[in-house]
């Protein structure tokens, strides 16, 4: 089984076609993981799943919006139907908001963000919990970020998404710690990665002033490469008892 511990382990990775899914789908898969690749980018997914198997892997891909539970149940489908089962799930796909204050976020930006960054890990995570109960064994993984850790990291709407994540993180790890059930967040700080708002940013608006202001403490750009070390040491065994701990993966910059 190797020191992690996840080799032949069936993984859902989300927002796997780039930055740090895919960077997290290629290290498990290095770690001789099955790999389910979920993204809304179907190329992409396709990519990555053809980078994996060509390393001799098995893996599958399933492009949709995990915003819907119809796609959510396919991704778990996929899963269970072709490895047997779910061992690690890693909620990993979201969006940027346009750094917005709260006065200028709109409804339909509001809802959008809080549906991909925090309803979809929510029924993703409810999806796979019977198949890890059944099994009493799991590993759940959300991608928080530095904007969970503070207020000056991104606009109202992702900030709030990714302070619920955290909430969501604890909660599992308190309810399912006595049922063989792990439950931690990377909290990424800066990271060259392909993440879009879809929306547009005035620079001269009130959030983005506010929050140019606070990115002096940045600090060096980490490789999605480095955030995925820390998802797989996680969900592997050397974290065994490493429950309900939001890591961040930020070159110091929560310290500051």
């Amino acid at each position: 089984m190797g020191v992690t511990g996840l080799a032949g382990k069936s993984v859902i990775v989300t927002g796997g076609a780039s930055g740090i899914g895919r960077a997290a789908a290629l290290r498990f898969a290095a770690e001789g993981a099955r790999v389910v690749v979920a993204d809304l980018n179907a190329e992409g997914v396709k990519s990555v799943v053809a980078e994996i198997e060509s390393s001799g892997t098995q893996a599958v891909a399933v492009a949709g919006d995990l915003s819907d539970s119809a796609v959510v149940d396919q991704v778990v489908a996929a899963a269970v139907d072709t490895y047997g089962g779910v061992d690690v799930l890693v909620n990993n796909a979201g969006v940027m908001d346009s750094m917005a204050a709260a006065a200028d976020v709109t409804d339909a930006e509001w809802e959008r963000v809080i549906r991909v960054n925090l309803t979809a890990p929510f029924l993703l995570t409810r999806a796979v919990l019977p198949h890890m109960l059944a099994a009493e064994s799991g590993a759940i993984v959300n991608t928080a970020s530095e904007a969970s850790l503070r207020g000056s990291a991104a606009g109202a709407a992702y900030t709030a998404s990714k302070h619920g994540i955290l909430g969501l993180t604890r909660s599992l790890a308190v309810m399912y710690r006595g049922k063989g059930i792990r439950a931690n967040a990377i909290a990424p700080g800066g990271t060259a990665t392909a993440i879009t708002t879809g929306l547009t940013i005035d620079r001269q608006a009130h959030g983005p002033a506010v929050i140019g202001s606070h990115m002096a403490n940045l600090g060096r750009v980490s490789t999605p490469e480095e955030q995925a070390a820390a998802i797989v040491f996680l969900a592997s065994d050397a974290a065994s008892s490493v429950n309900g701990v939001i890591l961040p993966v930020d070159n110091g910059w929560s310290a500051v």
